[in-house]
């Protein structure tokens, strides 16, 4: 996807403060997305936009919005019916998303008076009504937390002017659609609706249909690239051993010209796993997933944008909120589970303009999984290529370096690592058991001494080992095998040697 020759954000009528911090990031040029859509938002018109995950749908909705909301220091604010009150609602799905949009928005936003807020949950209550109490006249949050801090009469609704629901068919995946009716209830019937998507399952396109007044329709795409993935996305796919998959992702790893990579996989204890075995092989690599705390989800986060780390270790809770454009390389450690999931894993990279490689990892088992996976999306290479971490074509395929093995040679290991990245505090409902249950990724979970140019995490790594100590994860798996085999226990009952009651013990 390439940038408009000759528009600028200027040439479309917005307030000067937001095209200079534009200019000031270096963005000053619509991808088309943004083109089509921002005459049609600044009109105030609804909008249902549709476009490929990674080609500028956050600023084509969010610059009609902060164009059209007034700060404090704005002539009019204080005429407002409610000074203070959110003018502009945005709605995302995870959590990531709405910290992501946040960032983007305020980007945006640095020359103006408007304030952002972001409502989502894993954090305490206690600051997010501290700043609905001072006043903000944008929020961006997630259904369930905003849907909390209304019904607590925290959260004011009566004032919004403009609505996004931003990636809608998540939102349907997630069963989100009726805490969305719920909100959209709550807000003004005079309003300005915009709904965004990569794709339009019908249970969205109804709802569009009920809270929307003759929204246009905007398509996004390169006439060039007429395929469901994106070109700018080179697809590889090998049938691994899994076995053999940590060494064959090491090696890969030390691929010519790889920048920052994101490694997806299918539950929470292989993410952990995975970013732990990374560690230990030298790399600055961090996890994310849900058994993590939000403040631990942060830093991760964090580390990554600004390149403490290199590799993020993630299960799909990541693959809507994060847009970095620096990922290079987006791995899928398992086949996903079908092909929507994939679209979004490997959406993560080729973003705005640029060139990824997306790899995917077959098990002999998901086979069948891939080939239907590979038919709905119409990608040539339906069978996958059978692959070990020493195969030729492998080093071919990624650049790598003859001779690399599964280690990162120390004078490489030169990254921070997660420890460089202070872990916010953030309180909030699932604080404690967040805490305790992160904890079973051992150090890659939890954002321990990461090794990815210090000696002190594999240091500590080799010293847990040498003490005879189980990992995190192995306790967390013994721990589950002890359960189930209590549980599996039974107690048999007899009366004159025949059996009158078997029940099960444990389960209490």
């Amino acid at each position: 996807m390439t940038n408009t020759a000759e528009e600028t954000f200027a040439d479309f009528g917005l307030r000067t403060e937001i095209v200079e911090a534009l200019a000031e990031q270096g963005i000053d040029k619509p991808f088309p997305i943004q083109s089509m859509t921002l005459p049609i938002a600044l009109d105030g018109q609804d909008i249902i936009g549709q476009a490929k995950t990674g080609t500028g749908k956050t600023l084509g909705f969010g610059l009609p919005v902060l164009n059209n909301v007034l700060g404090p220091k704005d002539e009019g604010y204080n005429d407002l019916e409610i000074p203070g009150a959110p003018q502009a609602l945005i709605v995302a799905p995870t959590r990531e998303l709405a910290v992501q949009v946040s960032k983007d928005l305020e980007g945006a936003a640095k020359k103006l008076s408007v304030r952002i807020g972001s409502i989502y949950g894993g954090r305490a209550y206690e600051p997010q009504i501290s700043d609905l109490q001072r006043g903000v006249d944008v929020i961006v949050g997630t259904p369930g937390r905003l849907i909390d801090l209304m019904k607590q009469n925290h959260l004011d609704l009566s004032q919004v002017r403009s609505v996004v629901l931003d990636e809608a068919d998540e939102m349907l995946d997630l069963g989100f659609l009726p805490d969305v009716e719920t909100l959209l209830q709550q807000i003004p019937e005079k309003r300005q609706t915009m709904l965004f998507s990569a794709t339009m399952p019908g249970a969205v396109i109804t709802m569009a249909r009920r809270y929307m007044v003759q929204p246009t329709h905007i398509s996004a795409s390169d006439p060039a690239d007429e395929s469901l993935v994106k070109g700018d996305i080179r697809q590889l796919v090998y049938r691994a051993h899994h076995m053999d998959k940590d060494e064959l992702l090491a090696r890969s790893l030390q691929a010519r010209d790889r920048g920052l990579t994101i490694i997806f996989t299918r539950t929470k204890r292989s993410a952990a796993r995975v970013a732990e075995e990374l560690e230990r092989r030298g790399f600055a690599a961090g996890a994310l997933h849900g058994d993590l705390g939000q403040g631990a989800r942060e830093q991760a986060l964090r580390a990554f944008r600004n390149g403490k780390i290199d590799v993020l270790v993630a299960t799909d809770v990541a693959a809507r909120g994060i847009d970095v454009e620096e990922v290079t390389h987006v791995y899928n450690f398992q086949a996903p589970e079908d092909e929507k999931t994939y679209l979004h894993r490997i959406g993560r990279t080729g973003r705005a303009g640029h060139k990824g490689i997306a790899v995917t990892l077959v098990d002999w088992e998901d086979v069948p999984r891939w080939r239907l996976i590979a038919q709905a999306l119409e990608i040539e290479q339906v069978e996958p290529v059978e692959t070990y971490s020493a195969s030729p074509h492998l080093y071919e395929d990624l650049n790598i370096p003859e001779g690399v093995k599964g280690k990162l040679p120390k004078a490489q290991r030169t990254r921070a690592g997660l420890d460089a990245e202070t872990q916010e505090e953030l309180g909030g409902p699932d604080k404690q058991q967040r805490g305790r249950s992160g904890q079973g990724g051992g150090r890659g979970g939890r954002g321990g001494k990461s090794s990815g140019g210090g000696k002190g995490g594999q240091g500590r790594g080799r010293q847990r080992q040498r003490s005879g100590g189980a990992s995190d994860t192995q306790r967390s798996e013994n721990q589950e095998r002890s359960q189930k085999s209590r549980r599996s226990r039974s107690r048999t009952r007899r009366r004159n040697g025949e059996v009158v009651q078997r029940d099960a013990r444990g389960d209490n």
